[in-house]
């Protein structure tokens, strides 16, 4: 039975994503940074799944929390087969977590990226696993990079902010496909589409298609066979898509993976 841990599963497309997998049979593993809506949540799916359903508590705003919940993982579960780097925020106004980092960078980017790097010797050993990467359209408004604005240091637009991180999630997605051997990880990144979820009304106002059409691509990204070996893809609507142009510039891949690994201190993959 395959193992999977949703990150940010307590609401919104995550949660839809958790329910689904588990519906199909998979070991689901829900995580949430809130204890009561944690629970709440693996209850509720508990009850339509046809496989065990557990938990993860931890704050992806805090590298420590991050680190914790790796190790967690590690403790509790004998495999890891998919990853679904599902959480996610959207802030108006630019916020520091208590690692001095912004927090749109922190939980989109470094989060992922972190706990990813910590879960690879489970994946690997779980092999064929996958790691999915939850990102967006709005990675196309990112024309360049700066560097010395990666966390709004010197200008911070909340939507800028957002934008940039969905496509940090795809340039580390390509990166670790090239990284990994496709036979044993793969690693994708998709957009879900614009779901009516919480992050979608703070952040630009207005609603979107259900969450369980949102929750589609994610589903068809983790659970589906004819995705064996298939890596460093980006898909829409359960097709593969190209990403931005900018996504493939493998100078900029690069430079944006040295500078995560910098941030969070990660162990280098091979």
């Amino acid at each position: 039975m395959p193992t999977v841990l949703v990150t940010g599963s307590t609401s919104g497309i995550g949660r839809e994503t958790a329910l689904e997998l588990a519906r199909l049979g998979m070991h689901v593993i829900v995580h949430g940074r809130d204890a009561g809506r944690l629970r709440d949540a693996s209850e509720e799916i508990g009850r339509d799944s046809r496989g065990p359903v557990d938990t993860a508590l931890a704050d992806l705003g805090s590298l420590v929390q991050v680190r914790e919940l790796a190790a967690d993982i590690g403790r509790r579960f004998e495999r890891l087969d998919v990853l679904v780097n599902n959480a996610g925020v959207y802030m108006i106004r630019r916020h520091v977590t208590d690692d001095g980092l912004e927090e749109t960078f922190a939980v989109n980017v470094l989060a992922p990226f972190l706990l990813t790097q910590l879960l690879l010797p489970l994946l690997d050993a779980s092999a064929p696993a996958r790691i999915i990467n939850v990102s967006s359209s709005a990675h196309q408004a990112i024309r360049s990079v700066d560097f010395h604005n990666l966390q709004g240091e010197r200008r911070y637009l909340g939507y800028e902010a957002y934008s940039l991180s969905k496509l940090g999630d795809i340039l580390i997605t390509y990166q670790q496909a090239e990284r990994l051997d496709p036979a044993r990880v793969t690693s994708n990144a998709l957009h879900p589409g614009a779901v009516s979820t919480k992050l979608l009304h703070k952040g630009f106002g207005f609603g979107g298609r259900p969450v369980e059409e949102g929750a589609r691509t994610p589903v068809y990204c983790a659970a589906a066979k004819e995705l064996a070996g298939v890596t460093g893809r980006y898909f829409v609507d359960e097709e593969p898509r190209e990403s931005s142009a900018l996504s493939y510039d493998v100078e900029l891949r690069h430079r944006f993976w040295a500078e995560c690994e910098r941030m969070t201190g990660a162990p280098v993959s091979t």
